[in-house]
């Protein structure tokens, strides 16, 4: 780090991201001005001083990770986009939170250049930044495994401003505790200790020692006290000490516990609840910069001097960016292969060979999808680099292994069953489903690998914040969601998922996938990693369910159509005799059998039906019109849907005459058997559902 300058204009340049910020805030009539103003300090010093940052290019690969976990304290972040540089002006401040702007409400990740993450939900920010962490140390493996700490051009720092409401959230506990496990020196969170909440004194729910608390996870912890004087001083040069402090700290995750006071120096509204999610008002706003020697009938008043010094962050970008280059170019010379395998992972396309590398199962056999998938992954971790994962603790059950890989960890955390180093594939979170969606997001965001992280498909309920906010910023994270209908059986209730399906298919942007056999698992798995613009979960069962003789396109009355249909999202499985079906069924998962059997028995009563696998409602949306017509034609509208979870997302698919085989209730403890017979989730069930379509039709 350079030797620390701080002149008088810094202080002036301070000083106008704080009106800038309670000006916006005024302007629109409703935000949260006071963290933006007592921060100002800190993110200032962050941008102007601490950060390699290229302002005319947010998506350097060499550049610092910023993630402001404080999503609600925006104007922290687009003021020191808008002085440095990074595309923002005073006219997007001065569009704050108003339709069509580059300043929403909260940072939106893709809307807003130099904005690596959506943050608003309290504690995804610093759940994520540890995502963060991951990438960086995973992608150092990929791609300069051997080069001193410090020497490579894949070395950089993940800076995270967190606030008390992410401290008290859950999924930061989780997260950090991973932090600490993997020892995440890169990674430095500035903890803004205010103490204040919209319900004002945080001492009315929130009084534990978080330094202890950290320090207990096993992170570098240090203090910077604003207020220990008994007079409030902004001792920028104490914060910058203690951030080299944590450079210099390789080992551990550091937590600056920064203690200010929110909307300094506001007259009469510092240190309450009243600045922290509101206008400060006419007359308090004259107050602040008649404090600070602004004056008081100007708005967005920026000196000419301040903003000539501020955007010299683009000159040191463009040198720090050129300096990196030169170490970049002479890696890429030295390891020329790997810089093929950065150029391919950077531009998102898969390898050659993943079809071949594809397992075909034999039909006529039983095989779990989710034991399936596990082979699936296995074989495809041999010719995509890229691709690590693993499990909530649940990996023997999810089969989230890559066979043969190290697990990621630290070595001296290996155990008996796993052995790891600091570049392994297999992810071990921990009975830990929050935090693990959310580090997955910031893995993916950080960069093109690809991570996956699994658990029981119930508890996709404890990772919803983090799986909606991946749909959110379009992030291609996956998750595997195994035990995935009320056939996992005999542990019950609690753990039988009823309306997971249907609810996370409401989620806009998110692919939820639910394979019928172990080759639509393969075919699945292809087009979820060739898919880039959003998050997929792919569901798979318990039980064993068949696996079909298929031939090599599309079905035929006698052959069953190609796995590779699975692409298509819906498909026709299996054609009626002479292919003018009098019903159509329609399956996913472990039903997909059902509906087969179903046109059997129907078949020898005289009844024509078309099954169709139906494995991606989303991906079958986004086909022509004519393909989804030649699936469902509409002029057949005796229909049944067969899935062993609420019928809510069928309705559109099934139509007035048509029924829905379905499970609107919770489930029991016993055998599948026993369970899809009581629930009516049978051959029998589907045959007499046909014949009551039919007649409605």
């Amino acid at each position: 780090m350079a030797a620390f300058q701080w002149d008088s204009v810094d202080d002036q340049a301070v000083n106008t991201a704080r009106i800038l910020a309670a000006d916006a805030v005024e302007k629109v009539g409703n935000g949260h001005p006071g963290t933006a103003m007592s921060l100002a300090p800190a993110a200032y010093l962050l941008f102007q001083k601490i950060m390699r940052r290229d302002p005319a290019d947010n998506e350097w690969i060499g550049r610092d990770r910023f993630i402001l976990s404080v999503g609600h304290s925006s104007l922290t972040q687009y003021v020191q986009l808008y002085l440095g540089g990074y595309g923002l002006e005073l006219e997007d401040l001065k569009a704050l939170r108003t339709w069509g702007s580059k300043t929403p409400g909260h940072p939106e990740y893709g809307h807003t250049d130099g904005v690596e993450i959506t943050t608003g939900p309290l504690g995804q920010g610093l759940a994520s930044a540890v995502g963060f962490a991951y990438a960086s140390r995973f992608e150092r493996g990929l791609f300069d495994p051997d080069a001193a700490t410090g020497a490579s051009p894949f070395d950089h720092f993940v800076y995270v401003i967190a606030g008390d409401g992410d401290m008290q959230e859950g999924i930061t506990s989780e997260a950090s505790s991973l932090a600490g496990h993997q020892q995440l020196g890169n990674l430095i969170a500035i903890y803004d200790s205010n103490q204040i909440s919209i319900e004002d004194d945080t001492n009315i729910a929130f009084t534990e020692d978080v330094a202890a608390r950290y320090a207990a996870y096993d992170w570098h912890v240090q203090t910077v006290d604003w207020k220990k004087t008994g007079s409030y001083v902004e001792d920028v040069a104490e914060l910058n000490a203690a951030i080299e402090a944590a450079q210099n700290e390789t080992g551990k995750p550091s937590l600056i516990i920064l203690k200010t006071i929110i909307g300094w120096p506001s007259p009469k509204k510092q240190n309450t609840g009243k600045i922290h999610g509101s206008a400060l008002g006419a007359e308090e706003l004259a107050g602040v910069k008649a404090v600070l020697g602004f004056d008081p009938e100007k708005t967005f008043d920026v000196a000419p001097e301040v903003i000539a010094h501020t955007r010299l962050a683009l000159e040191r970008g463009i040198a720090a960016h050129a300096e990196w280059t030169v170490k970049f170019d002479a890696w890429a010379a030295a390891n020329p292969e790997r810089k093929v395998l950065l150029d391919r992972v950077l531009s998102g396309d898969l390898p050659d060979g993943v079809d071949d590398a594809l397992p075909v199962f034999p039909g006529g056999t039983a095989v779990s999808t989710r034991a399936a998938s596990g082979k699936v992954l296995t074989a495809l971790g041999g010719v995509i680099p890229e691709l690590w994962g693993g499990s909530a603790d649940l990996a023997e059950s999810n089969n989230t292994t890559i066979g043969g890989a190290a697990s990621f960890i630290p070595s001296e955390h290996s155990t008996g069953e796993w052995t790891g180093n600091s570049y392994g594939r297999v992810l071990h979170f921990g009975i830990r489903e929050h935090a693990m969606a959310a580090i997955l997001n910031g893995i993916v965001l950080h960069g093109n690998t690809r991570p996956f992280g699994g658990t029981f498909l119930i508890f996709s309920d404890y990772m919803r914040p983090a799986v909606r906010l991946a749909a959110l910023m379009k992030a291609p994270s996956i998750f595997v969601w195994t035990h995935d209908s009320v056939a996992l059986g005999e542990d019950g209730p609690t753990h039988q998922p009823i309306e997971q399906l249907a609810t996370l298919r409401a989620i806009p942007g998110l692919d939820v996938v639910r394979p019928g056999d172990a080759n639509e698992t393969a075919w699945a798995w292809k087009t979820i990693l060739e898919r880039r613009g959003g998050p997929a979960g792919i569901a798979l069962t318990r039980q064993n369910i068949p696996v079909y003789e298929r031939g090599e396109g599309d079905a035929s009355a006698e052959i069953f159509a190609s796995a590779k249909n699975v692409a298509r999202g819906a498909y026709v499985l299996a054609e009626a005799a002479g292919g003018s079906p009098d019903v159509i069924l329609i399956g996913t998962g472990s039903e997909v059998q059902l509906a087969v059997d179903a046109r059997a028995q129907l078949a020898a009563e005289g009844i024509n039906a078309r099954v169709v696998s139906a494995p991606c409602l989303e991906w079958f949306e986004e086909q022509s019109s004519e393909y989804r017509e030649s699936v469902l034609p509409a002029a057949i509208t005796a229909r049944v849907s067969v899935e062993a979870g609420l019928a809510l997302t069928w309705r559109g698919y099934v139509g007035d005459a048509g029924r829905s085989i379905s499970i609107e209730h919770f489930g029991a403890s016993a055998d599948y058997q026993t369970l899809f017979r009581e629930f009516g989730i049978t051959t029998e069930a589907v045959v007499a559902a046909a014949k009551e379509s039919i007649s409605a039709a």
